[in-house]
């Protein structure tokens, strides 16, 4: 079987764990190869994703290192015999890898958590607004064939077939960008507040008069499968994505997420009669803005 060109963040992630494993047990590459009867290269070129491993391998290699999480060793499972074949795949001509990550990633996962603090989050972006954002002069977003389709069809995981809990908290400053002028804003909040009405969707603002520190942290999306230890965490940079998967990059971002949302306002609650919204949730930051437009 030849080496592959291209790594998915999937197969990258799949020969972190191995190696992750190994190394907790405590034992070389050459050690652990030898203990399996398997060439020591190629245990090297499965951690660096370069080259699959068969299944039987992979139980052998989770039973030598003495992992016994059986719901972690079938999730390493089904990351090893996954294809990476879903609708983003008639896009891999027109678009990069990281779009391409970014879509597997999602469609997978059964928890996102995200922090937005300049646009709304892609996944909950109309068409105009996005529009808008690509077509911006200075912001850098790759304006390639297909950008706008894809991000439109990248949203269909909010509404799919067991969809997965998703929960945004984005910065008030983000409510206040003027892409694509007012009436493109004013769609896009509205769209907001509908999004809202989703049962597996929480949309919650973070206020300027709110605590700064934990809001300059940056965006980030945290995508949970469903192995909690198989989360990857995805970091907006001018380059493209950063890809984090280590245990204390995922408590981080775990805990900086958690702070985030208690000290953000209350959640879009579409349900409440007026008269029951507090001047400072979520829906009626939303609403003063909307009168601004």
């Amino acid at each position: 079987m030849g080496l592959r060109t291209t790594i998915s963040e999937r197969q990258r992630r799949l020969g972190f764990e191995l190696k992750h494993l190994r190394e907790k047990a405590g034992l070389t590459a050459g050690e652990a190869a030898e203990r399996i009867n398997m060439g020591r290269v190629q245990l090297s070129q499965i951690e660096t994703a370069k080259t699959s491993i068969l299944t039987g391998r992979l139980r052998e290699l989770c039973h030598l290192y003495g992992c016994t999480d059986t719901t972690y060793i079938e999730a390493l499972v089904a990351t090893s015999e996954a294809t990476g074949r879903g609708w983003w795949s008639a896009y891999k001509k027109r678009r990069g890898l990281d779009a391409l990550n970014t879509a597997e990633l999602e469609a997978d996962c059964t928890t996102l958590r995200m922090h937005q603090s300049l646009f709304i989050p892609g996944l909950f972006q109309t068409a105009d607004y996005a529009r808008a954002i690509f077509t911006s002069p200075g912001l850098g977003f790759e304006r390639s064939a297909g950008a706008l389709e894809f991000r439109m069809e990248r949203q269909q995981v909010l509404t799919r077939e067991n969809p997965p809990s998703v929960h945004a908290v984005i910065h008030e400053s983000a409510l206040h960008m003027r892409f694509g002028g007012a009436k493109v804003v004013r769609d896009q909040l509205l769209h907001l507040v509908e999004l809202a009405r989703l049962p597996n969707v929480t949309i919650q603002i973070y206020p300027f008069s709110a605590q700064a520190y934990a809001a300059l942290s940056g965006n980030f999306v945290h995508v949970i499968p469903g192995h909690p230890e198989l989360g990857t965490v995805l970091l907006e940079q001018p380059v493209g994505l950063q890809y984090l998967g280590d245990r204390p990059s995922l408590d981080r971002y775990e805990d900086l997420f958690q702070h985030l949302a208690e000290n953000a306002l209350a959640p879009i609650d579409v349900s409440l009669a007026p008269d029951a919204h507090s001047v400072k949730d979520s829906l009626a930051l939303i609403q003063h803005v909307l009168y601004t437009l």
